[in-house]
């Protein structure tokens, strides 16, 4: 195992890329997530899931 990933989630499951609109709401500020409308689930946008993985990355 590299120190690269080291604090990496490899097996989480992500939704699939939209092709384009309608895209999904992010669920914490609203914006356009890169994800289509149509997926069930918790999405957010690139900003905020920076944000998440920032905050559990390594928290134990």
């Amino acid at each position: 195992m590299s120190d690269d990933d080291y604090c990496t989630v490899t097996d989480a499951p992500r939704p699939s890329k939209a092709d384009g609109p309608p895209y999904a709401a992010c669920v914490l500020c609203q914006e356009p997530t890169e994800y289509p409308e149509s997926y069930k689930g918790i999405t957010l946008c690139p900003v905020c899931e920076w944000q998440e993985a920032q905050r559990t990355a390594c928290s134990g």
